[in-house]
């Protein structure tokens, strides 16, 4: 039975994975989320029904338009099956509770912004906006883990902290490299973000989500750039280490701190 919901929550994943895909797409595009339908970028061929079916169609189509024949980028197949197996994560690490429907909106949170932010340079305002709501009124009905609290905070002090420290601590950084550097080195779609984030993960995760996020970030970035797939003054968007960062917390953070201190202290 159990492997059933596995499988009925990965084919949600997925599609509404295909549908993160959109929404990451055309709203940094300024176009509706809803209409009209989705078609190939070269050739406007418009796509049926049974062309929007997530993986599958991919795979069928050989990663092709049916009309003529471009390529179809992989990013759309990759980001249904992370949106699946994702969501298959959360069940596995929360099981059916409250936190899980928290889990699942945070990876949809992160895949859309990734979705932009891979192919735009852009996290929307909009997205942060509606996620922003999403996830006050979660926190009312849903508190933080008791595992999460720093210093003993109860729930909602924790979320309002973790949300302050969140943006200030990444708009404070954003000044800082402003005035030293003349330049922007932090986007308001991080800052904004992490505002988000502070929410979700309260003071201490997200401190240490901001540690992962940068140190993925450099490793990968240096890998990227030694293996020639992106050249050495190419900006690197943020967003996409900001939520694998996060989402290694979320799930581990309290084990990751646990073993630290158990084994330096």
């Amino acid at each position: 039975m159990e492997i059933l919901i596995y499988i009925y929550i990965f084919i949600i994943g997925i599609c509404l994975g295909s549908f993160y895909n959109v929404v990451g797409f055309r709203i940094s595009e300024g176009k509706s989320i809803i209409s009209p339908r989705s078609a190939c970028p070269k050739c406007g061929h418009v796509l049926s029904w049974w062309e929007l079916i997530p993986i599958f169609s991919y795979i069928f189509l050989v990663g092709k338009c049916r009309e003529c024949k471009s390529q179809i980028s992989t990013k759309y197949l990759f980001f249904e099956i992370v949106t699946g197996l994702l969501f298959v994560f959360s069940y596995y690490m929360f099981g059916f509770n409250g936190e899980f429907f928290v889990s699942i909106l945070f990876v949809s949170l992160f895949v859309i912004i990734s979705v932009s932010d891979l192919e735009y340079m852009l996290i929307e305002d909009k997205v942060i906006g509606f996620f922003l709501i999403v996830f006050v009124l979660l926190r009312i009905f849903i508190p933080i883990p008791p595992e999460f609290s720093t210093f003993g905070f109860n729930s909602y002090v924790e979320s309002i902290i973790g949300g302050v420290f969140g943006f200030g601590l990444l708009f404070l950084i954003g000044y800082i490299g402003q005035k030293v550097y003349k330049q922007e080195v932090m986007g308001g779609g991080d800052i904004k973000l992490y505002g988000i984030i502070g929410l979700i993960l309260g003071l201490k995760l997200t401190f240490f989500s901001l540690i992962f996020a940068s140190l993925l970030g450099t490793i990968i970035g240096y890998v990227l750039i030694g293996l020639k797939i992106i050249k050495k003054d190419k900006p690197i968007p943020f967003g996409p280490f900001i939520g694998l960062g996060s989402l290694c917390v979320y799930y581990y953070g309290i084990d990751i701190i646990n073993w630290y201190f158990n084994l330096f202290l």
